[in-house]
């Protein structure tokens, strides 16, 4: 039976994070770094990568610690908890599970820069409005020994500041995952103004040339390779969504205890007692469902797949009562600029649609469940 608590070296690591990013990366970083207009602090992810966050996922054997996916979710959760800005995600949790599936030595090469953070990655999957990297389009043509790519992709994560790009386009019998450099020519990246201040672009290939050394695992079967990296990526984005509704939970209940209406403070009026406490009801579920899907990808990752959409739709269902019971339990303040309630709120809604939305998670758990 899968044990749905923390052990006492994932205490200890959400101890580490919770203390490196209350001091680093508290929610005044990203306020001063949207005020001027950066989306990602070079130093900061040095540090990460030092303490071995960039490697979570990455064997020890190329430089990495392999500490598993239970581990990245819990360093995802406490980095929701001060919306802290980075290519964890992307690189550290995605791509790296994307090249642990290939087992030759660029792929390893490649693993060891992500680990020492000299390499960040972004996916390029999404092109419609939705989520759906099995009707992609982008046109991968056979040309010589290699292929030219043409197309264009949206709602890249940390894809204006990339050093290299996972990209997924359609060969002649299928899908093909190519792993190529963000700067190579015929790339064009424009950054998009995201409302929760992350970083994300819009990215056209137009005549791409990639090698056969540039496919990432086998040509035509790209799944096989972006399946578990996807899974990985939905795991920890569930996990830092969790993090973001305790934060703003906790800055919820503090104004409630500070509030005063009739010289009484708010937090003792029975019915927003009853309301933050249905709010941590569902956080701790939330919380126990993203330890499962952690466990499942660590133990029995070839049957993750419900334990994973279970764990994204409750986060999304959560991060958005979060965020909207945090705005109506401050009132009127909680919607001006100058109380941080609204950075959660628009985190929220940003990570509700990314790695696919509730609807597009809670379908697939109807499916796998017979419904």
């Amino acid at each position: 039976m899968t044990k749905l608590v923390m052990t006492e070296e994932e205490t200890m690591l959400a101890d580490m994070a919770r203390g490196y990013l209350d001091g680093a990366m508290p929610v005044s970083k990203l306020r001063e770094m949207r005020d001027a207009g950066s989306t990602h602090n070079a130093a900061t992810w040095k540090e990460m990568a030092d303490m071995g966050w960039a490697g979570v996922l990455v064997p020890e054997s190329a430089g990495g610690s392999g500490m598993g996916f239970a581990a990245a979710n819990v360093i995802a959760h406490e980095m929701g908890k001060t919306l802290a800005v980075s290519p964890f995600l992307s690189s550290a949790v995605i791509a790296a599970t994307a090249l642990r599936q290939v087992s030759d030595a660029r792929a390893q090469s490649a693993l060891a820069k992500i680990a020492s953070g000299e390499a960040t990655y972004a996916l390029a999957v999404d092109e419609g409005i939705k989520f759906n990297p099995e009707s992609a389009q982008m046109d991968a043509r056979g040309d010589g020994n290699g292929f030219r790519l043409n197309g264009k992709k949206q709602f890249v994560v940390d894809g204006a500041m990339a050093d290299r790009l996972l990209v997924l386009a359609r060969t002649s019998d299928g899908l093909t995952l190519f792993d190529i450099p963000a700067d190579r020519a015929g790339i064009d990246r424009e950054k998009s103004n995201m409302i929760d201040a992350r970083d994300v672009a819009r990215i056209t290939f137009e005549d791409v040339e990639a090698t056969g050394e540039d496919v990432l695992g086998a040509v035509d079967s790209a799944m096989d390779v972006l399946r578990p990296a996807l899974q990985a990526g939905q795991a920890a984005l569930a996990a830092e969504m969790a993090g973001l509704s305790a934060g703003a939970f906790a800055m919820t209940v503090e104004y409630l205890k500070e509030r005063k209406q009739f010289g009484v403070e708010i937090g003792k009026f029975q019915a927003l007692q009853h309301r933050a406490a249905h709010l941590w009801c569902e956080i701790e579920v939330t919380s126990s469902a993203i330890l499962n899907a952690g466990r499942m990808l660590d133990e029995d990752p070839e049957n993750a797949e419900l334990a994973v959409s279970l764990a994204k739709a409750r986060a999304t269902e959560t991060a958005i009562l979060a965020v909207q019971e945090g705005l109506q339990m401050h009132g009127g303040i909680g919607m001006t600029d100058a109380f941080d309630m609204g950075f959660y709120m628009k985190r929220a809604r940003v990570s509700a649609e990314w790695l696919g939305d509730y609807s597009y998670h809670a379908e697939k758990v109807a499916n796998m469940r017979g419904f």
